[in-house]
């Protein structure tokens, strides 16, 4: 055979290789990475990221480092509801459109106070019946 023909023939086998990787990448999951901040602009350790389809009611969780970065993996195309929690403080729910193939960098500003569970207080005393 002819070294041209063999160089051709190569080149078309690499070509169709990358071809089909990059299009499999590309029709994979999406990641959606970044960083959780306080009021003070400062990563919050070990935050807890909750994540779910936007208008969804199946929360997932990850968490952050010691550093405030986190991950999130294998996610199908669609948008999410991304909101973080730490330290006594908590972000507003933040919609993230995630590609296949494609990673996503945010930062969440986790600033607002969790509330406490209101105590209850009786607002009526039932005396004993005779």
């Amino acid at each position: 055979m002819n070294n041209k023909v063999i160089a051709a023939a190569t080149l078309l086998l690499i070509g169709g290789l990358f071809c089909a990787s990059t299009t499999g990448a590309q029709g994979g999951s999406g990641v959606v990475t970044g960083v959780v901040l306080g009021a003070d602009h400062k990563p919050v350790p070990n935050a807890v990221v909750t994540y779910q389809k936007a208008g969804g009611r199946a929360p997932h969780v990850v968490h952050a480092d010691e550093h405030g970065h986190f991950t999130i993996s294998k996610l199908k195309g669609d948008v999410y509801a991304i909101r973080a929690t730490g330290n006594g403080v908590s972000s507003d729910w933040e919609n993230v459109a995630v590609h296949p193939g494609k990673t996503r960098t945010i930062s969440l500003r986790a600033i607002h106070e969790k509330e406490d569970p209101k105590t209850y207080t009786a607002t009526h005393t039932y005396e004993q019946q005779n």
